[in-house]
């Protein structure tokens, strides 16, 4: 073997590795790296513009200010149009969500059985806004690999959630999640949520647009995100019920 095949064959085995050694993980390993992209920054800000589409086309468009900080905290609140500003939900530790509404002037804490319902007319039910470790929240299955992804069952340790299982498509690469699909109690596919556009800012992959589809209501919410930022130093004040009204 000249020394030119040689540096190529070593070339290419390099290249190759990390999807060879992606291919051994186990369905909670693979979740864990989930996490590390998804929540990997100590703290998140962004704004994003929400397109929602009924079943005749019809678009609606709202702008909403998000924060995150850790994997367990979520602030997400309304700025536009008139009507919704103001509108927010708080995810805090232990499935803990509160909602603040304007009209009312008060905040409320979101009982477990409600968290199904849609948030602010949203295809995003307020489970689907919590904040949450995927590996902790979720007893993951490895179901194959195809096309560059593992797709992995993830059955809910909440007893409460609205959802049976989920099915997520993981990619090897990035171990991003694309594509995850919802099934209800029945065990009937209901909701299909897919990211696109990822692009890596500051270090972090991030999916530049995602949509949640309602299969039932054949209605959509797209969320369009920009000006991200991360590890701002968000202060622990933010995401308190207090600052939820303000």
């Amino acid at each position: 073997m000249t020394k030119r095949i040689l540096i190529t064959v070593l070339f290419r085995s390099a290249l190759m590795c990390p999807l060879l050694w992606s291919q051994d993980l186990s369905a909670p390993a693979i979740l864990e790296r989930v996490d590390r992209t998804m929540n990997g920054p100590e703290d998140q800000e962004m704004e994003a513009t929400l397109v929602l589409t009924d079943e005749k086309g019809n678009e609606r468009t709202r702008v909403i200010q998000m924060y995150q900080k850790g994997a367990d905290r979520r602030l997400a609140r309304f700025i536009e149009p008139a009507d919704q500003r103001g509108i927010a939900v708080l995810s805090l530790p232990g499935g803990n969500i509160y909602v603040y509404l304007p009209a009312y002037r008060k905040v409320k804490r979101i009982a477990s059985h409600v968290k199904n319902s849609r948030f602010a007319g949203t295809d995003f039910s307020y489970e689907d806004m919590e904040a949450k470790s995927y590996a902790d929240a979720y007893q993951a299955s490895l179901l194959r690999t195809e096309n560059d992804h593992f797709l992995l069952e993830l059955i809910p340790k909440d007893r409460a959630s609205e959802y049976s299982k989920q099915i997520m498509w993981v990619r090897q690469d990035n171990f991003a999640a694309d594509k995850i699909e919802f099934y209800d109690q029945a065990g009937r596919p209901c909701k299909r949520l897919t990211s696109s556009n990822f692009e890596k800012i500051d270090g972090y992959w991030v999916a530049r647009e995602r949509e949640m589809t309602d299969l039932m209501k054949n209605h959509r919410t797209r969320m369009i995100m920009r000006d991200i930022h991360f590890d701002q130093g968000l202060s622990d004040e933010l995401f308190t019920e207090r600052r939820l009204s303000r």
